[in-house]
């Protein structure tokens, strides 16, 4: 019949449409989780702490992947302790949170040496400065802020900015500095205090702007665990300004199992002690995983701390790529790799109740905390 399509046509069309859905599939796609509720039950002033323990840049535990696979799996009493929180407010007063778990996935009761001081480059380095305002100022380099502490957090709301538990308490107390604590976001310097009269002036370098901090949580699961194997899981902080930063910030998102991350992939950027002044990305595979901790082998200086490690995925509901925060940057540890000692750097992994605990400290209440 004249005008109809021939079976050639017919054919290719359909390789189309099957070559289209199979790309579809291929998209890295953010999963969706049934997510837990973690809510404040009680809250109890505690006394005024002394400030007195010394900044730590990195953290170390000589328990690896193994290690913490092996680690029997906390009790639901046990993980409402580990999510419990204490505050800490610019004026030095303190409080204790009590918290309840409700809505449990099956997955909410899993798991919950040497040290290298100096050095977490793993042979040739492979970081990146980050040089120019244009790439400084621009996503997603602009969400990367450096603590008053010697840290790196991320700015994940409007007001608030994630890091490591570390960089603010050593697991006994806070450490100096906390209770003035300053959050520093780079912004360029111009000569002679302006632009010229174009309106285009190249600027002379890059400084730090400050914003005071308001409030801090730590959970209870780094201050009790500290001195044992469970401390690097709940080494995470968030810290509120007293201002809103007015940069586009990146959001939290539950971290999927590395198999499904693009590439096995992460990335993150950090204000390295050994490049002062510059900002600092980095990428890597991820080499293993438990519950709770990612393992890497991304290089690494003392000061990248806190950073927030991200992936992009594809988001199906709004039909659009977008990065997310799934993990904070801890330290490293070495690993017992059948008889060999390896030296990996660890993130911590956001879980769900994680992101649950996270996202009501930012919102203020769980009902929209309901999408990871």
């Amino acid at each position: 019949m004249a005008g109809s399509p021939g079976p050639l046509f017919l054919l290719l069309f359909l390789l189309l449409c099957a070559i289209g859905q199979i790309s579809a599939q291929w998209k890295p796609t953010w999963p969706a989780y049934r997510l837990p509720v973690v809510l404040p039950q009680s809250t109890l002033s505690l006394a005024k702490p002394d400030f007195g323990a010394e900044a730590k840049l990195e953290v170390s535990s000589s328990c690896g992947p193994q290690c913490h696979k092996g680690t029997p799996l906390p009790t639901y009493e046990e993980v409402k302790q580990y999510l419990s929180y204490e505050t800490l407010y610019a004026n030095g007063s303190r409080t204790e949170t009590q918290v309840g778990i409700y809505i449990l996935s099956s997955a909410q009761g899993e798991s919950a040496g040497k040290s290298r001081r100096k050095r977490q480059i793993y042979g040739y380095d492979s970081r990146f400065s980050i040089f120019g305002k244009d790439f400084l100022l621009n996503y997603p380099f602009s969400t990367s802020v450096k603590l008053s502490t010697g840290c790196t957090g991320t700015l994940v709301a409007e007001k608030h900015v994630l890091t490591a538990a570390h960089c603010i308490h050593d697991g006994k107390t806070y450490v100096k500095g906390t209770q003035k604590l300053r959050v520093g976001f780079l912004k360029p310097k111009f000569k002679d205090g302006g632009r010229g009269a174009n309106n285009s002036a190249v600027p002379d370098k890059m400084k730090f702007q400050w914003i005071r901090v308001k409030r801090t949580h730590v959970p209870k699961g780094w201050i009790k665990g500290n001195a044992n194997d469970i401390g690097m899981d709940y080494d995470y902080a968030l810290l509120e300004l007293k201002k809103p930063h007015k940069r586009k910030f990146m959001k939290i998102g539950v971290s999927p199992p590395a198999k499904q991350l693009p590439g096995g992939r992460i990335h993150f950027s950090g204000y390295d002690n050994d490049r002062p002044g510059n900002l600092v990305y980095r990428f890597c595979d991820v080499k293993d995983e438990t519950y709770d901790l990612l393992y890497q082998q991304c290089d690494a200086q003392p000061g990248a701390s806190g950073s927030g490690v991200y992936v992009r995925m594809w988001k199906r509901q709004q039909q659009k790529w977008e990065r997310k925060i799934i993990g904070i940057f801890s330290g490293h540890q070495w690993v017992d790799m059948n008889g060999s000692p390896q030296d990996f750097n660890v993130a911590v992994r956001i879980t769900p109740l994680k992101y649950a605990q996270i996202c009501y400290w930012i919102k203020g209440n769980y009902v929209d905390c309901r999408e990871g």
